[in-house]
């Protein structure tokens, strides 16, 4: 029988970076199925434009959220805490695999700028996670709550008729809050107030461009 070994730090390495290559590349693979909802999409011309538009941007928040989620497992002092990264990495991975499917069916495309979002989530990640354990934790509340309230934004905006949409950004919701609690209740430090309002900031301004570029 095989013996099963941890994986060393230059295997976690090599596979951070084959999961950068991927997200770059927009190449991922969903562990679970696609959520589906029970009727058929129907979209005007006007309506299937504005679901691009923001399928595009949520597909930009998973490409963030593998970098991010990348980084803080890559300076971890904990394996406990680098196991569960993991773990909500994978989640955000099925996420990324949904947005870009869906996209597809809308006859949409990715952010032409997704090399540059990854590249800036991922110094971002380093930064939280070479704070210490209990900060990057206190960064995964703060990244997932704001991520929550803007995939409730979404599913106000996206049109009724959008089935398919709706149900996928509905569980991603809910993946979201869960990452955030789970992170909550591990020792999450509070992040200080201008923090939060420069991740605000630079939350909206990547948005505002995904939804056009």
């Amino acid at each position: 029988m095989p013996i099963s070994r941890e994986p060393s730090p230059s295997d976690r390495l090599i596979g951070h970076l084959d999961r950068a290559l991927r997200t770059v590349a927009g190449i991922a693979h969903a562990r679970r199925e696609t959520p589906r909802a029970a009727e058929a999409s129907t979209l005007t011309p006007q309506e299937q434009r504005l679901s691009v538009a923001l399928m595009r941007v949520n597909h930009v928040g998973e490409v963030c959220a593998q970098a991010l989620y990348s980084a803080q497992a890559i300076t971890s002092r904990s394996d406990g805490l680098r196991k569960h990264l993991s773990h909500a990495a994978q989640e955000e991975e099925d996420h990324l695999a949904w947005t870009a499917e869906r996209l597809q069916d809308l006859d949409g495309r990715a952010s032409l700028l997704n090399p540059l979002w990854w590249s800036g989530a991922f110094g971002l990640g380093l930064v939280a996670g070479l704070a210490g354990d209990d900060w990057s934790l206190g960064f995964v509340v703060e990244t997932e709550r704001q991520v929550e309230a803007h995939l409730a934004e979404h599913l106000d905006r996206l049109p009724a008729g959008d089935h398919a949409s709706r149900a996928i950004v509905a569980q991603m919701k809910l993946d979201e809050a869960a990452h955030a609690d789970w992170a909550a209740a591990n020792g999450a430090r509070p992040l200080p107030e201008p923090i939060q309002h420069a991740m605000r900031l630079a939350a909206r301004v990547m948005t505002t461009t995904a939804h056009r570029v």
